[in-house]
């Protein structure tokens, strides 16, 4: 609230700050709370801590005994607890007093953890929807305490009287908001009741709402949350955990499953997402504290492999951040972390010892994350690696069936790479693997330690060159000629040229060049065009011992055959250059300018010759 003017003060004297409380209510809504609605839950979470600390004035109290009823007509909102309430007293230090909670006083401090709210700036998000708000209490600690009257304006003036105790008679709060024109989106009576529901649908306190109709007060929070109901079978309670799912998250789980962490008072589920969601994209999740929604985005809850869930979870010990719409990161959100892990873990491992069915359909969509776990924990790899699609010369299988047939599997660097020999290789029988997705070429590698009589190896081009047959010493002498002005025509490629005999018969050529060769010849490219002189010559000898890209041409292929034969040096050159554009392209990766270029010319001068040969 704004301090009164104070003279001025000797040089040196201490000071007090003067707050504009309009200024931090424009503070709050902007940077601190996410939307005004908030206000109704700072309402809420102010009445469960007084119900709080009244069960703890008389624990002998059913746990129904207080509750908290809502109140909306268009004109008003009331919020009115049967809690500890406060005396004349409090209401000084604690509702005028910005900054200071009534959960911080001695003698309940030691008690801090039971309560909700740990920072004693909720009530000014009232300020969010009215020009003023009026509290009237009655304080359960003192016997025959009288009520005690507070009307708070958004210019930071207060008032404060005592009303007799027939103005309440039972101990409690009320507190009440005339909204202001602007705020009838939060402040509707349909609103309220959705906004009750929407934060404390799992609050372990009756809550109540009445809409000034007359009729009989709505409850908010009819049920104890699903987790925490008894069911006559596994099943009943397996298909209503799903439906609470859907309900909330608006699609049907593959799977629940159960979250309950004793040590620090945490329940939920977890549901298993039906349809796959990109490699990081971290879903947020709903977590409650104490029964009161904290927040529908809190990502920090699990970590970031288990993306193929999301969570409603209930606990006590998690600590709110200030705005109490996200969690603390402390030491105890990365143990709750850990241990919400090893549950998920553990209905993976579960999971594939008793229902393969739901293990496969699991797999099928949530494949990748699974790769992600496996990298780095050792238990799933053994347990799940075998089972894990991957693309293969064989389509996408298993390494479990891949490992039946082909007992040395070649794994690729690169997507890329393995589109370039797939065809090749699935032809010469080898068994290669694609290892250009996130995750699989590491996992590939250990494969061994689960299929011991299985080797691993990366997939270079001269293991695949030494399995494709050689060509006889006749014709390999008949196309010299051509070879040599075929490599004179990709030298600037710095692409070698190789006749050999491969199916299927149908692909003219195959270019093998890895995407670590093509970095390394334009570095030293680059390099040796920086330097110039003696060091541009040293370089250019180092890049000449570079990998090299192989343009290999298929003896077995018609139009090679023919293009072999042809002695006329410049249409052999344009053949050669439409050859590499043409097994470029079928490689699938990005073509580099100078490539497009040569595609592009090669087709018109091969056209041009047709044409000058045909006139």
């Amino acid at each position: 609230m704004t301090l009164p003017h104070t003279p001025a003060s000797p040089a040196g004297a201490d000071r007090t700050f003067q707050v504009d409380l309009r200024g931090l209510v424009d503070l709050l809504s902007h940077h601190l709370y996410s939307s005004p609605r908030v206000y109704l839950r700072e309402l809420l979470q102010n009445a469960v801590d007084a119900l709080t600390a009244r069960h703890g004035l008389e624990p002998g109290a059913p746990a129904d005994a207080f509750g908290i009823r809502l109140y909306a007509d268009g004109s008003v909102v009331r919020v009115e607890d049967d809690g500890v309430g406060l005396t004349e007293a409090d209401v000084h230090t604690f509702l005028a007093t910005i900054g200071r909670s009534s959960k911080r006083a001695d003698q309940v401090a030691e008690q801090r953890a039971d309560f909700i709210g740990q920072f004693g700036i909720g009530l000014l998000s009232c300020f969010l929807v009215a020009d003023e708000i009026h509290v009237v209490s009655r304080s359960a600690r003192t016997p025959d305490a009288p009520a005690v009257e507070w009307r708070g304006r958004g210019d930071g003036s207060y008032t404060v009287r005592t009303l007799p105790a027939a103005a309440r008679p039972r101990p409690g709060t009320t507190v009440t908001l005339t909204p202001r024109a602007d705020a009838g989106e939060w402040t509707r009576p349909a609103q309220v009741h959705a906004l009750a529901r929407h934060f404390g649908s799992l609050l372990r306190h009756p809550v109540t709402f009445d809409d000034g109709t007359g009729g009989p007060g709505a409850a908010v929070n009819p049920e104890p949350a699903p987790w925490a109901r008894t069911y006559p079978t596994p099943g009943a309670r397996s298909r209503a955990l799903a439906a609470y799912g859907e309900e909330v998250f608006g699609f049907t789980p593959l799977d629940t499953i159960d979250l309950d962490l004793p040590v620090v008072g945490l329940k939920g589920i977890a549901c298993v997402l039906p349809d796959a969601v990109p490699a990081g994209r971290r879903h947020g999740h709903r977590v409650h504290v104490k029964g009161m929604l904290l927040s529908e985005q809190a990502e920090e809850i699990l970590p970031e492999w288990a993306f193929f869930v999301r969570c409603v979870l209930d606990a006590e010990s998690l600590r709110p951040t200030a705005s109490r719409e996200s969690l603390y990161e402390d030491d105890t959100l990365a143990a709750v972390r850990d241990a919400l892990a090893e549950r998920l873990r553990a209905w993976i491992a579960r999971t594939a010892a008793s229902d393969p069915d739901l293990l496969g359909r699991f797999l099928q969509t949530h494949h990748l994350a699974v790769k992600s776990l496996a990298v780095h924990d050792d238990e799933i790899l053994r347990m799940l690696l075998p089972w894990l699609p991957f693309e293969t010369t064989d389509g996408h299988a298993t390494l479990d069936e891949f490992a039946r047939t082909h007992r040395t599997v070649l794994v690729t660097a690169s997507v890329e790479e393995f589109r370039q020999v797939a065809a090749i290789a699935a032809a010469a029988g080898l068994g290669v693997v694609n290892g250009g997705y996130t995750y699989d070429r590491e996992l590939v590698h250990r494969l061994p330690e689960i299929r011991p009589e299985v080797s691993v190896a990366d997939l270079d081009p001269g293991t695949l060159t030494a399995h494709l047959d050689p060509v006889d010493r006749e014709t390999e002498l008949a196309a010299a000629a051509y070879l040599a002005l075929a490599r004179d025509a990709l030298a600037v490629f710095d692409c070698d040229v190789a006749l050999r005999t491969f199916q299927p018969a149908s692909a003219p050529a195959l270019l093998l060049d890895s995407r670590e060769a093509r970095h390394e010849r334009t570095r030293s490219q680059l390099a040796r065009e920086q330097q110039g002189g003696v060091w541009g010559d040293i370089l250019g000898h180092l890049r000449q011992e570079a990998p090299r890209a192989q343009l290999i041409l298929n003896q077995l292929n018609p139009l090679v055959r023919t293009a072999v034969t042809i002695d006329e040096p410049e249409l052999a050159r344009t053949s050669a250059e439409a050859l590499y554009g043409q097994a470029a392209m079928l490689s699938r990766r990005p073509l580099r300018p100078a490539e497009s270029s040569l595609i592009n010319r090669s087709f018109l001068d091969l056209l041009a010759h047709a044409l000058r040969k045909d006139s």
